[in-house]
């Protein structure tokens, strides 16, 4: 189901040893570092350019600028952003109220859609349905690719897969071996997975979906304490722009899971609110909100969008996959 992107999609693309004074020397400095294409070079500044590729200054800002208008990095018309979104995929996630809720096919590529809710709340089924949903042809909902699934908490489960496949239809080991699995043990070795995950698209792997499950486990237990907050939103801060800048430059989508705490001050109406306060709010694209319904239903709530209302639905949690509930 998901072993070639179509060719369509591939272009001559430049390359790093293509800039001024980065030989293959620098470019394997820059590539051990997470760096392995021009946008990637074009963000940085010429200190760090310097640092990373033993560079001069000089040399390096002479990079920097050749980068940069090799990519374009300038305004374009709003008609030629709206051309670009035609690039994006939709991943279903196997509900259709669910997809209802967020604008009728999903979860969509070059964007982060964040869950969050209590323990039980259905995070990590959403999870486990996208990761076999993303497998399918577009035509049926899929994006026709990969999944990698960053497993913080040891939630993820094979047996889960093998149901849901069965639920679609699909051939159960095939539609595992598409789906990469990490277990991150620290906070370290999660932001480190994501430059495995550049290394893995740029040797061909399409790629389509990230699942991190949770965003905020080993963060939350590292940084304990009012002390460590400053550090632990700014580590926050930049893997959720690691993981948006993977998002826009490989054309997939990221889903993650999010822990919830109570908020002590509010008096009134739910008091629950996602770990990771404006940090992880400001850069998730899309926002969920889980929570268990009447009858072992789940109750979806759509946050936060950029184009979309503020809604709720329903749906259920089945063996073979995510059900509709009348609503």
């Amino acid at each position: 189901m998901a072993e070639k992107i179509g060719s369509s999609e591939e272009k001559e693309e430049k390359k790093l040893t293509d800039l001024p004074g980065i030989g293959p020397g620098s470019a394997a400095k820059l590539e051990a570092a997470g760096i392995f294409d021009l946008m990637g070079l074009a963000v940085l500044s010429p200190s760090e350019l310097s640092e990373l590729a033993g560079l001069g200054e000089a040399a390096a800002r002479k990079a920097i600028q050749a980068a940069r208008q090799m990519m374009d990095l300038g305004f374009s018309t709003g008609f030629d952003y709206a051309k670009k979104r035609q690039e994006i995929f939709h991943i279903t996630t196997g509900s259709k109220n669910l997809d209802t809720l967020l604008g009728g096919r999903g979860i969509e590529t070059k964007a982060i859609t964040e869950a969050f809710g209590a323990y039980g709340s259905g995070k990590t089924q959403l999870a486990l349905s996208l990761a076999v949903q993303v497998q399918l042809p577009k035509e049926q909902g899929g994006a026709n690719g990969k999944a990698v699934y960053i497993d913080t908490e040891g939630t993820f489960r094979p047996e889960r897969i093998k149901n849901y496949s069965e639920g679609i239809g699909a051939d159960y080991e095939k539609v595992l071996k598409n789906i990469f699995v990490a277990r991150a043990f620290n906070s370290d070795h999660q932001i480190l997975l994501l430059d495995k995950i550049a290394e893995m698209v740029k040797e061909g792997e399409p790629i389509r979906l990230i699942i991190v499950d949770s965003l905020t486990a080993h963060f939350r237990a590292e940084f304990s304490g009012r002390g460590q907050l400053a550090d632990r939103q700014q580590r926050l801060n930049r893997y959720m722009h690691q993981l948006m800048k993977l998002a826009e430059q490989c054309n997939l989508a990221v889903y993650v899971t999010n822990q919830v705490m109570a908020n002590p001050a509010q008096m009134f109406g739910d008091p629950t609110q996602a770990v990771g306060g404006n940090i992880v709010g400001h850069a998730s694209t899309f926002r969920i909100y889980l929570r268990r319904g009447k009858k072992d239903s789940r109750v979806a709530k759509l946050i936060d969008s950029p184009n979309l209302p503020d809604n709720e639905t329903v749906f259920m949690i089945e063996t073979d996959g995510l059900k509709d509930v009348e609503i």
